[in-house]
């Protein structure tokens, strides 16, 4: 299963690499893609908005929700 996220933000390498390694703390078999100019994380493996939403917070960026 693949689903998209709107994450605000994002501008660097270094926020992609935090919000990614935060998704996987939470969900450690998931894949996941970052588009900085999109500002979109692409998650294959997960469904779970409200887990999600908590796992970017916690990276410290602004979960909007699913595309």
């Amino acid at each position: 299963m693949e689903k998209t996220y709107i994450v605000e933000g994002m501008s660097c390498n270094g926020c992609a690499h935090a919000v990614e390694n935060s998704i996987k703390e939470m969900f450690p078999a998931a894949q996941v893609q970052i588009d900085l100019q999109g500002n979109r994380v692409v998650i294959y493996g997960t469904n779970d908005d409200g887990k999600v939403q908590k796992a970017v917070e916690k990276a410290g960026y602004r979960y909007v929700g699913p595309v």
